[in-house]
């Protein structure tokens, strides 16, 4: 899955990071890269729910849709 993130830098030093299309997903650190990966913990455990709840039959498959 690919999902756009607004890195910014923080007004406190470091960065912000945050997704715009999952309101409330936001995390911070104090280097680009560690604003990056700790955004992407944020995304994994935003989604773990909708994810969980998921009850996909076996013969589904999983498409990427373009719009």
């Amino acid at each position: 899955m690919k999902l756009k993130v607004v890195l910014q830098p923080s007004d406190e030093n470091g960065y912000t990071a945050y997704v715009p299309s999952l309101p409330g997903c936001i995390s911070e650190g104090d280097t680009k890269e560690e604003a990056l990966a700790n955004i992407k913990e944020a995304i994994e455990l935003y989604l773990e729910p909708i994810i969980d709840d998921l009850a996909m039959p076996q013969n589904s498959e999983i498409l990427d849709v373009a719009v």
